[in-house]
């Protein structure tokens, strides 16, 4: 992507409803979405225990299938045509039920178990593998149209091969608990992409997100909300401080919610707020930043830290969209399911990937962090009901036109990144095995620590109130 590319326009019209639902339509709702989900909703298809259980079936079928063709040629030779396919399918039937039952592990569900839809369909094998839900695959929110980016992989890629030199001049290099390489590159993309006439940030540390929006729109202002001023990380060793920049931070801290933006944006001659990116990297409930930016009336808007389900201080856009509807989405807490076996290999390789105990609360409780709703840096930890947690994916989609996750960088097998499971992320956008192309970009320079901090960042474009 060069500077002299044609942009789009920001403002994108369409007219959004908040839907709310009862709690018997939203039980209804959910009774729909959990009966008629079907499909295979495995995203890693190379998992060793997916494909040694796939050759087990293999090798059993090819059994069964030689024994009873054997026989029904056997038996067709003789002139009892009917008695002959009748002890032919009595065969099938009792090799398959044999078969039923020592492939697979048998579980007991108890009676009030089993008239939960999820339940029903794990008992009864109804979804072969659905019963573990999405095991490990990629859920994302849904939009009301099915729009998506303008932007193409081409373009990210073209746009990584420019931010590498940039981003070797960053003044922090060691952004420890801040921003690393994957999404210093997705904030300054989408910031370079959509060229709004206004920035604004909630969360700014040391001053490094402020920095790559900087270098993204030299002249563009910004706004910053941040407890701490980030001129006070000087005294200790780098930081960074823009000239062109609105700080509310310090002692003039003012927490986004409760910000006069109408005033705001008067001062800065805004008239059309979808000229405006709000940045987010506060560790706040995602979906009270959703709402309050709404009541501002703003419509672009990224979130730093889109923690997966199981993990993380804040309830994130991952976590409210991880829903038994969405290929990928929705877990199975039985702990002898094809589920708790991936998981549990997997945390053996992925630092930030959890098992089934780290996924799963009371009551078979996963969704947020098992079944909490964290806020404000974890300080806020209040239990939720699925019934609340499915009415809020409900009222996200019914909100959002576009929902894009930015994916890694590269690859872990080039970068040699451990914190975050690749199963439960977008492909990379330098895909792993491409070492040529890799190094062409400068990549293989950095040190592997700036690899380590994606958490599947994201970008919303929300439909106008």
């Amino acid at each position: 992507m060069s500077s002299s590319s044609s942009s789009p326009k920001l403002s994108i019209t369409f007219t959004g409803t908040r839907h709310t639902h009862s709690p018997k339509q939203t039980t209804a709702m959910l009774e729909r979405t959990l009966s008629s989900r079907r499909g295979n909703s495995h995203g890693d298809s190379d998992d060793d225990d997916l494909i040694n259980a796939d050759d087990s079936k293999t090798k059993k079928q090819h059994i069964l299938f030689r024994i009873t063709n054997r026989a029904s040629t056997f038996l067709s030779q003789t002139r009892h045509y009917v008695p002959c396919l009748t002890i032919a399918f009595l065969l099938l039937f009792a090799f398959s039920f044999f078969f039923f039952f020592t492939s697979r592990s048998f579980v007991c569900i108890s009676s009030n178990a089993f008239f939960k839809p999820a339940s029903r369909a794990a008992f009864f094998d109804l979804d072969g593998l659905d019963s573990d839900f999405g095991a490990l695959g990629v859920p994302c929110c849904r939009s009301k149209h099915g729009k998506t980016v303008e932007w193409t992989s081409k373009d990210l890629l073209k746009g990584l091969e420019e931010f590498v030199p940039i981003y070797e001049t960053r003044p922090i290099k060691n952004n420890m608990y801040g921003m690393g390489l994957d999404h210093s590159f997705g904030l300054w993309f989408i910031a370079r992409w959509l060229k709004p006439d206004l920035m604004i940030e909630s969360g700014a540390f040391k001053g490094h997100s402020t920095w790559v929006l900087r270098q993204a729109m030299p002249d563009t202002r910004i706004v910053s909300l941040s407890p701490r001023h980030p001129e006070k990380y000087l005294k200790k060793g780098p930081a960074y401080v823009d000239g062109n920049c609105t700080y509310y931070a310090g002692k003039d801290f003012v927490d986004f919610g409760s910000v006069d933006w109408s005033k705001v944006m008067r001062e800065h001659g805004i008239k059309d707020l979808s000229r405006v990116l709000i940045f987010f990297d506060d560790h706040q409930n995602e979906l009270k930043r959703i709402e309050q930016a709404l009541k501002a009336g703003f419509r672009h808007l990224v979130f730093e830290d889109n923690y997966d389900t199981g993990t993380g201080d804040h309830y994130s856009l991952r976590q409210i969209c991880d829903q038994f509807y969405i290929r990928g989405g929705g877990h199975s807490c039985f702990k002898d399911s094809d589920e708790a076996r991936i998981r549990s290999k997997r945390k053996k390789f992925w630092e930030k990937a959890v098992d089934t105990e780290e996924l799963c609360g009371p009551g078979e409780a996963w969704w947020g962090v098992r079944g909490y709703m964290r806020d404000n840096f974890n300080h806020s930890n209040k239990p939720i009901s699925y019934a609340q947690h499915f009415q809020n994916s409900r009222y996200v989609e019914s909100i959002l036109d576009v929902y894009w996750e930015l994916p890694p960088v590269a690859g872990p097998s080039l970068t040699h990144q451990t914190r975050y499971d690749p199963a439960r992320a977008p492909n990379p956008i330098v895909e792993d095995g491409r070492y040529g192309l890799f190094q062409r970009l400068g990549l293989g320079k950095l040190d592997n620590s700036v690899f380590n901090g994606y958490t599947q960042m994201v970008y919303l474009q929300i439909s106008e109130q």
